[in-house]
Protein backbone atom coordinates (compact mmCIF):
# COMPACT_ATOMS: atom_id res chain seq x y z
CA UNK A 1 0.00 0.00 0.00
CA UNK A 2 2.86 2.33 0.84
CA UNK A 3 4.53 1.67 -2.53
CA UNK A 4 1.25 2.32 -4.35
CA UNK A 5 0.75 5.55 -2.44
CA UNK A 6 4.27 6.73 -3.17
CA UNK A 7 3.87 5.89 -6.84
CA UNK A 8 0.55 7.74 -7.07
CA UNK A 9 1.99 10.76 -5.30
CA UNK A 10 5.09 10.96 -7.46
CA UNK A 11 2.98 10.50 -10.59
CA UNK A 12 0.80 13.41 -9.62
CA UNK A 13 3.56 15.81 -8.62
CA UNK A 14 6.56 14.55 -10.56
CA UNK A 15 7.91 15.52 -13.95
CA UNK A 16 4.66 14.77 -15.78
CA UNK A 17 2.25 16.12 -13.17
CA UNK A 18 -0.79 14.53 -14.87
CA UNK A 19 -3.27 14.61 -11.98
CA UNK A 20 -2.03 17.94 -10.70
CA UNK A 21 -2.32 19.41 -14.16
CA UNK A 22 -5.93 18.26 -14.55
CA UNK A 23 -6.96 19.81 -11.26
CA UNK A 24 -5.26 23.09 -12.12
CA UNK A 25 -6.94 23.16 -15.53
CA UNK A 26 -10.36 22.57 -13.99
CA UNK A 27 -9.90 25.28 -11.37
CA UNK A 28 -8.58 27.73 -13.95
CA UNK A 29 -11.56 27.09 -16.22
CA UNK A 30 -13.92 27.58 -13.31
CA UNK A 31 -12.33 30.89 -12.33
CA UNK A 32 -12.34 32.23 -15.90
CA UNK A 33 -15.96 31.21 -16.35
CA UNK A 34 -16.97 32.89 -13.09
CA UNK A 35 -15.08 36.04 -14.08
CA UNK A 36 -16.94 36.24 -17.41
CA UNK A 37 -20.30 35.57 -15.78
CA UNK A 38 -19.66 38.15 -13.06
CA UNK A 39 -18.61 40.87 -15.49
CA UNK A 40 -21.60 40.33 -17.76
CA UNK A 41 -23.92 40.26 -14.74
CA UNK A 42 -22.59 43.62 -13.56
CA UNK A 43 -22.94 45.18 -17.01
CA UNK A 44 -26.50 43.95 -17.62
CA UNK A 45 -27.69 44.74 -14.08
CA UNK A 46 -26.41 48.32 -14.38
CA UNK A 47 -28.01 48.64 -17.82
CA UNK A 48 -31.38 47.34 -16.62
CA UNK A 49 -31.38 49.59 -13.54
CA UNK A 50 -30.82 52.70 -15.66
CA UNK A 51 -33.59 51.59 -18.02
CA UNK A 52 -35.92 50.96 -15.07
CA UNK A 53 -35.47 54.55 -13.86
CA UNK A 54 -36.18 55.90 -17.35
CA UNK A 55 -39.23 53.61 -17.71
CA UNK A 56 -40.71 54.99 -14.49
CA UNK A 57 -40.39 58.44 -16.03
CA UNK A 58 -41.48 57.69 -19.61
CA UNK A 59 -43.96 54.82 -19.20
CA UNK A 60 -42.91 53.23 -22.50
CA UNK A 61 -44.08 49.62 -22.89
CA UNK A 62 -41.41 49.04 -25.54
CA UNK A 63 -38.79 50.04 -22.98
CA UNK A 64 -40.52 47.87 -20.35
CA UNK A 65 -40.23 44.85 -22.65
CA UNK A 66 -36.55 45.55 -23.15
CA UNK A 67 -35.68 46.09 -19.49
CA UNK A 68 -37.63 42.98 -18.41
CA UNK A 69 -35.57 41.03 -20.89
CA UNK A 70 -32.32 42.61 -19.65
CA UNK A 71 -33.16 41.74 -16.04
CA UNK A 72 -33.87 38.20 -17.21
CA UNK A 73 -30.52 38.10 -18.97
CA UNK A 74 -28.77 39.20 -15.81
CA UNK A 75 -30.56 36.46 -13.86
CA UNK A 76 -29.18 33.77 -16.18
CA UNK A 77 -25.76 34.49 -14.69
CA UNK A 78 -26.82 32.70 -11.48
CA UNK A 79 -27.12 29.12 -12.85
CA UNK A 80 -24.08 29.68 -15.06
CA UNK A 81 -22.05 30.75 -12.03
CA UNK A 82 -23.21 27.68 -10.09
CA UNK A 83 -22.24 25.44 -13.02
CA UNK A 84 -18.72 26.88 -13.13
CA UNK A 85 -18.40 26.59 -9.35
CA UNK A 86 -19.33 22.91 -9.58
CA UNK A 87 -16.97 22.49 -12.57
CA UNK A 88 -19.63 20.26 -14.14
CA UNK A 89 -20.31 20.07 -17.87
CA UNK A 90 -23.71 18.57 -17.15
CA UNK A 91 -24.51 21.54 -14.91
CA UNK A 92 -23.50 23.89 -17.72
CA UNK A 93 -25.97 22.20 -20.06
CA UNK A 94 -28.63 22.53 -17.36
CA UNK A 95 -27.77 26.22 -17.06
CA UNK A 96 -28.20 26.50 -20.82
CA UNK A 97 -31.74 25.14 -20.52
CA UNK A 98 -32.44 27.62 -17.73
CA UNK A 99 -31.28 30.41 -20.05
CA UNK A 100 -33.82 29.25 -22.65
CA UNK A 101 -36.60 29.22 -20.04
CA UNK A 102 -35.67 32.72 -18.83
CA UNK A 103 -35.79 34.06 -22.39
CA UNK A 104 -39.24 32.52 -22.94
CA UNK A 105 -40.58 33.88 -19.64
CA UNK A 106 -39.42 37.40 -20.51
CA UNK A 107 -41.16 37.12 -23.90
CA UNK A 108 -44.43 36.18 -22.17
CA UNK A 109 -44.28 39.13 -19.78
CA UNK A 110 -43.37 41.58 -22.54
CA UNK A 111 -46.19 40.28 -24.73
CA UNK A 112 -48.80 40.58 -21.98
CA UNK A 113 -47.74 44.14 -21.16
CA UNK A 114 -47.82 45.14 -24.84
CA UNK A 115 -51.34 43.75 -25.36
CA UNK A 116 -52.49 45.48 -22.19
CA UNK A 117 -51.16 48.80 -23.49
CA UNK A 118 -52.95 48.27 -26.81
CA UNK A 119 -56.24 47.80 -24.92
CA UNK A 120 -55.54 50.77 -22.64
CA UNK A 121 -53.46 53.23 -24.73
CA UNK A 122 -51.01 55.49 -22.95
CA UNK A 123 -48.44 57.44 -24.92
CA UNK A 124 -44.90 57.44 -23.46
CA UNK A 125 -43.35 60.72 -22.37
CA UNK A 126 -39.77 62.09 -22.17
CA UNK A 127 -38.90 60.69 -25.58
CA UNK A 128 -35.29 61.86 -25.48
CA UNK A 129 -34.73 59.89 -22.29
CA UNK A 130 -36.53 56.93 -23.89
CA UNK A 131 -34.19 56.99 -26.91
CA UNK A 132 -31.21 57.24 -24.56
CA UNK A 133 -32.46 54.16 -22.68
CA UNK A 134 -32.55 52.21 -25.93
CA UNK A 135 -28.98 53.20 -26.74
CA UNK A 136 -27.89 52.26 -23.22
CA UNK A 137 -29.55 48.87 -23.66
CA UNK A 138 -27.76 48.38 -26.96
CA UNK A 139 -24.37 49.21 -25.44
CA UNK A 140 -24.86 47.09 -22.33
CA UNK A 141 -25.94 44.01 -24.26
CA UNK A 142 -23.16 44.41 -26.82
CA UNK A 143 -20.50 44.53 -24.10
CA UNK A 144 -22.05 41.54 -22.31
CA UNK A 145 -22.13 39.63 -25.60
CA UNK A 146 -18.41 40.22 -26.19
CA UNK A 147 -17.54 39.09 -22.66
CA UNK A 148 -19.65 35.92 -22.82
CA UNK A 149 -18.79 34.90 -26.39
CA UNK A 150 -15.04 35.31 -25.96
CA UNK A 151 -15.04 33.37 -22.70
CA UNK A 152 -17.39 30.72 -24.12
CA UNK A 153 -15.15 30.05 -27.11
CA UNK A 154 -12.02 30.02 -24.97
CA UNK A 155 -13.54 27.63 -22.42
CA UNK A 156 -15.56 25.61 -24.96
CA UNK A 157 -18.74 26.35 -23.00
CA UNK A 158 -21.93 26.02 -25.10
CA UNK A 159 -24.00 27.73 -22.38
CA UNK A 160 -21.77 30.82 -22.41
CA UNK A 161 -21.65 30.92 -26.21
CA UNK A 162 -25.44 30.65 -26.45
CA UNK A 163 -25.86 33.37 -23.83
CA UNK A 164 -23.37 35.56 -25.70
CA UNK A 165 -25.26 35.18 -28.97
CA UNK A 166 -28.45 35.89 -27.07
CA UNK A 167 -27.05 39.14 -25.65
CA UNK A 168 -25.85 40.20 -29.11
CA UNK A 169 -29.35 39.71 -30.52
CA UNK A 170 -30.76 41.65 -27.57
CA UNK A 171 -28.55 44.60 -28.42
CA UNK A 172 -30.47 44.98 -31.67
CA UNK A 173 -33.77 44.55 -29.83
CA UNK A 174 -32.80 47.55 -27.70
CA UNK A 175 -32.53 49.64 -30.85
CA UNK A 176 -36.27 49.05 -31.32
CA UNK A 177 -36.79 51.22 -28.22
CA UNK A 178 -35.02 54.05 -30.04
CA UNK A 179 -37.34 53.47 -33.02
CA UNK A 180 -40.33 53.66 -30.67
CA UNK A 181 -39.22 57.07 -29.38
CA UNK A 182 -38.78 58.37 -32.92
CA UNK A 183 -42.14 57.09 -34.21
CA UNK A 184 -44.04 58.38 -31.15
CA UNK A 185 -42.35 61.78 -31.62
CA UNK A 186 -43.70 61.80 -35.19
CA UNK A 187 -47.23 61.52 -33.81
CA UNK A 188 -47.95 57.79 -33.75
CA UNK A 189 -48.19 56.76 -30.05
CA UNK A 190 -49.83 53.44 -30.99
CA UNK A 191 -46.44 52.41 -32.37
CA UNK A 192 -45.06 51.97 -28.82
CA UNK A 193 -47.08 48.85 -27.87
CA UNK A 194 -46.81 47.58 -31.45
CA UNK A 195 -43.03 47.77 -31.22
CA UNK A 196 -43.33 46.07 -27.82
CA UNK A 197 -45.12 43.20 -29.56
CA UNK A 198 -42.46 43.13 -32.27
CA UNK A 199 -39.79 42.86 -29.59
CA UNK A 200 -41.77 39.98 -28.07
CA UNK A 201 -41.72 38.13 -31.40
CA UNK A 202 -37.97 38.65 -31.69
CA UNK A 203 -37.46 37.33 -28.15
CA UNK A 204 -39.52 34.24 -29.03
CA UNK A 205 -37.30 33.69 -32.07
CA UNK A 206 -34.25 33.96 -29.81
CA UNK A 207 -35.88 31.41 -27.49
CA UNK A 208 -36.34 28.96 -30.37
CA UNK A 209 -32.78 29.41 -31.66
CA UNK A 210 -31.29 29.08 -28.17
CA UNK A 211 -33.32 25.91 -27.54
CA UNK A 212 -31.91 24.26 -30.65
CA UNK A 213 -28.39 25.42 -29.77
CA UNK A 214 -28.58 23.78 -26.34
CA UNK A 215 -30.38 20.65 -27.55
CA UNK A 216 -28.02 20.28 -30.49
CA UNK A 217 -25.00 20.40 -28.19
CA UNK A 218 -26.61 17.81 -25.89
CA UNK A 219 -27.11 15.54 -28.88
CA UNK A 220 -23.46 15.86 -29.85
CA UNK A 221 -22.39 14.92 -26.34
Amino acid sequence: MSDEHDHGHSHSHGGHGHSHGLVDSSIKRSREGLRAVGLSLAVLSFTALIQLVIYLVSGSVALLADLIHNFGDAATAIPLAIAFLLRSEQSERGAGLFVVFAIFASACVAGIESVSRLINPQAPTDLIALAAAGLIGFGGNWIAAIIRTRAGKKLDSPALIADGNHARADSYVSLAVVASAIVVALGFPIADPLIGLAITVVILKITWDSWWTVRGHDHVH
